[in-house]
């Protein structure tokens, strides 16, 4: 099940403004809550001032001023009309009282000529001014939190547009002409996975690169005998006697052969490349003999010796028919190119942690310039006498990279022969 990363961030990060905006806010109105309370006991602190200073020397007759819009009350003691809930020795001060209806806030001012001046103001009025103010701070950053959201999932998917530019272009290649990504508008967080991209895309153009040759070698590789074999048909046609006959059918079925061989060379190198095979632990020396007894027929009718050297016990985790592809086809290129009375050694040895199998042959040997050419499928060494079609050494690479080992080429002891060394961890 795929997730979508931007709709992830922009949930996450929405979540985040959501749950931190409302605390800010939250802790904004109860802060400013407080500070406009605060600021109405200053208010009444400040008006028993400015009243106390103009007051005359001797208390007023009417002792009690009312000013609605700043819901306050101020009295001036002694006076005749102060309110029964209002005490004239109250200590200077803010006090909380019980009025007639509701609590009121006094605060107390006592003047040089120890007058009292008290202003009043009830706690309900005071708080609904305080909660006004917080509610007038409160407001914006509740309007600012849906705002911000919209803008952090806009500027995420603006984020991402590169990325979804990105994956247009790959949607928008052609399936056999892979081409590499352009890095220029690439975010440096997303670079390196865009970068292996386009290794991928270079090393999958250059297997395409590959396959085309190897399709064009194959067919060419077919055509060749098929194209004999259909001449050798015809002449078939025109032969009278059974001696002519008989000697137009052997190269008739040499060329069979040939196309048999190759094409079970092509179905191997494409099964190897398949890599089905399970992994298996084998006992080496006794696949070794096992391998031996089937080329040993061979072996004898063209006067070659061959046989096993046992250095190491060697036990493989390996896919078998991998393995036995790649000894098979190093026993069968030496046996190819020994001539009568040489020698083919099959030799088992270990390493370090690594188990060595080796083929060693008496043959012409390669050129060390061509050490690395001759694994190219259907590449032949010119000059070379032997038949092969060239895919053996290719189909062993393959098989070895596909069980995790290596196949190298040396040259024989003394510079006679070559050999054919197969190296894998254990």
């Amino acid at each position: 099940m795929s997730h979508s990363l931007q709709r992830r961030l922009a949930r996450k990060l929405g979540t985040a403004i959501v749950v931190f905006g409302l605390i800010a806010a939250l802790t904004s109105f109860a802060l400013t809550f407080e500070e406009a309370r605060e600021f109405q006991d200053d208010m009444l602190r400040q008006i028993a001032v400015l009243s106390a200073s103009h007051l005359p020397d001797t208390a007023l007759p009417d002792a009690r001023i009312s000013d609605p819009e700043a819901r306050v009350e101020v009295f001036h003691a002694p006076g005749p009309r102060l309110p029964a809930w209002l005490a004239q020795d109250l200590k200077p001060g803010f006090h909380t009282l019980e009025g007639v209806d509701t609590e009121m806030r006094v605060f107390v001012h006592r003047t040089a000529q120890n007058q009292l001046t008290m202003v009043a103001q009830a706690t309900d009025a005071r708080d609904e001014i305080a909660w006004n103010s917080a509610l007038r701070t409160l407001i914006p950053l509740v309007l600012l939190l849906p705002l911000l959201t919209w803008l952090i999932v806009r500027l995420l998917r603006d984020g991402f547009t590169p990325v979804v530019r990105l994956t247009q272009r790959l949607d928008e290649q052609a399936a056999d002409r892979p081409t590499p990504l352009e890095l220029a508008d690439v975010p440096s967080e997303v670079l390196p996975f865009v970068q292996a991209i386009n290794r991928l895309l270079a090393r999958s153009g250059e297997l395409m690169q590959q396959q085309r040759r190897f399709i064009a070698d194959a067919a060419h590789e077919l055509r060749s005998p098929l194209t004999a074999l259909s001449l050798q048909v015809q002449n078939l046609r025109q032969v009278d006697s059974p001696e002519a006959l008989r000697a137009r059918i052997e190269p008739l079925h040499d060329g069979v052969e040939r196309a048999r061989q190759l094409t079970e060379q092509l179905l191997g190198l494409a099964r190897t490349q398949a890599g089905t095979d399970d992994m298996v632990t084998i006992d080496m020396p006794v696949l070794a003999r096992q391998l031996l007894a089937e080329f040993l027929p061979r072996a004898e009718a063209v006067g070659i010796d061959i046989g096993l050297e046992e250095n190491a016990r060697v036990h493989l985790l390996t896919a078998p028919e991998s393995l036995r592809l790649i000894i098979s086809n190093a026993l069968d290129n030496a046996l190819k190119y020994t001539p009568t009375g040489g020698a083919v050694t099959l030799r088992l040895d270990r390493e370090g942690n690594d188990a060595l199998i080796e083929v060693i042959d008496t043959g012409p040997g390669i050129p060390g310039s061509e050490y690395g050419r001759v694994f190219d499928p259907f590449y032949r060494v010119p000059g070379s006498q032997g038949i092969g079609s060239g895919l053996g050494l290719s189909i062993a690479r393959e098989a070895a990279a596909r069980n995790g080992g290596t196949v190298t080429l040396r040259a024989g002891p003394d510079d006679i022969g070559l050999v054919f060394r197969y190296r894998q961890t254990i």
